[in-house]
This record gives structure tokens, C-alpha cells and sequence, in this order.
């Protein structure tokens, strides 16, 4: 081989080691970094039966000040660790918040009701949230007019019953179908992958799900939210 040649070769492994090398410290911070928190703001996670069993106590002790935990999905199933984690979050003395996963092939009114009948009543508890996400969904696709008018009945009957608005957390591919953020007036809990959201009126920030917390093995969604007023 000639020297240009040796030269080339040197070169190209030295950018394919430099690129491994930065994907490495990439991957090694990532799970760790939380973007710093501004006046107001606390640091959070939202689970479900995926995490498994969780020290709940740890996770306080990992500067965690509030989690939003999975309840139901549809109108008939409801997470298997929703009533244990429900219990040791409060225990724990973390705030506590419920969701549901909405389904676009069950009436409003269906999931609502099951929705309320698994999740005790807490004055305390932080506003439920509606999950509002195209992947994991089922396979039909409605008219606008359809998910908007069944997405309001669920939001009227919870509400009622709670006597507090709605949390919205919207996938992009759910807005992008179904643009809900702005006609539902809502407080909204935004996903953007460590940037903070360029929308106006965000209550949560979802700002990754890589990331590693005391008390949990593997990894869960990071958020961040903000004190309301």
C-alpha cells in the first residue's frame, strides 16, 4: 500500500474511533443528564407495569418530587402495578398523579367509567392525564370529528368527577392527526426529546425515556413540571 493510501486508512479508523468513542459518552451520559431546573420547577417520571417493581423510597431519595402512574387503557384494562405503585408513591411522600391510555376504538364514556372505577378518589392527587398517542394504539382511525367528540365526553365525565381539568399529554403523531392541543383547551404535558417545549402553556415536560433513577431498573420517563398560576 502506498503512503496516501496508509494515510486514508489511518484517517477513516480515526473517524470511525472518534464517532464510536462520542456515541459511547453519548449513551453513558444520556440515562444521567437532567436539564437544569428553572424557578418553580421539580423533577418527575411516569410508569407502568414495564418498569417492574419499584423502590419508591429510593426514587424520593433520587431528588424525584412527583410521578404520574399508569391506571387504565381502553375501556376494560387496567395496569397490573397501578394499585402497589399508587400506595408506595404516597408512602413515599411523592406527589401522585393517574393516567389513562385513551384508545381510539372505545366510546369516551366507556373508558371514562373504567377509568374512575380504578383509580381511588384523592383530593390531594395531582390532575389525572389522558394519554393521546398513535403507536400502541389500536388500528382504526376515526374522523377528527369522531376523536374529538369522544375525547370530550371522557374529559367531561373525569372532570366531573374529580373537579379538576385534564392533563393532555399529545404524541406528535396524535397532533399531527387529530390536532387537540390548542381546540381542547387544556393544561398540556409535552414530549420533546431534551429541548424544552417551544409551545406556550405546558404544565409537564416529558424530557426523555432513557433515563436511570434510583430504585428502578432499567429506564424510565424523565419529566419536569411547573408550577401552575
Amino acid at each position: 500500500m502506498n503512503r496516501r493510501g496508509q494515510r486514508s486508512s489511518l484517517i477513516a479508523g480515526g473517524v470511525v474511533l472518534t464517532a464510536a468513542l462520542i456515541a459511547v459518552a453519548w449513551f453513558a451520559w444520556l440515562p444521567e443528564h437532567r436539564p437544569r431546573l428553572r424557578a418553580g420547577e421539580r423533577y418527575g417520571i411516569d410508569v407502568s407495569n414495564h418498569q417492574g417493581d419499584i423502590d419508591w423510597r429510593r426514587v424520593a431519595g433520587d431528588n424525584i418530587r412527583f410521578a404520574y402512574i399508569k391506571a387504565s387503557e381502553g375501556g376494560d384494562f387496567t395496569d397490573a402495578r397501578f394499585a402497589g405503585n399508587w400506595k408506595a408513591v404516597a408512602d413515599a411522600g411523592i406527589e401522585r398523579g393517574a393516567y389513562h391510555f385513551f384508545t381510539l376504538c372505545t366510546s369516551g364514556e366507556a373508558q371514562a367509567r373504567h377509568f374512575l372505577s380504578v383509580v381511588p378518589k384523592d383530593s390531594d392527587a395531582l390532575p389525572p392525564a389522558v394519554d393521546l398517542e398513535l403507536a400502541g394504539n389500536c388500528s382504526r382511525r376515526p374522523g377528527n370529528a369522531d376523536v374529538q367528540r369522544e375525547l370530550a365526553r371522557f374529559l367531561e365525565l373525569v372532570e366531573e368527577a374529580t373537579g379538576q381539568r385534564l392533563l393532555l399529554y399529545v404524541g406528535d403523531d396524535f397532533e399531527r392527526r387529530y390536532p387537540v392541543r390548542s381546540s381542547l383547551d387544556r393544561p398540556i404535558w409535552h414530549p420533546r426529546f431534551l429541548r424544552r417545549p417551544n409551545v406556550d402553556g405546558w404544565d409537564v415536560w416529558q424530557v426523555m425515556g432513557f433515563a436511570h433513577i434510583d430504585g428502578i431498573e432499567g429506564e424510565v420517563d424523565l419529566d419536569i413540571a411547573r408550577a401552575r398560576g
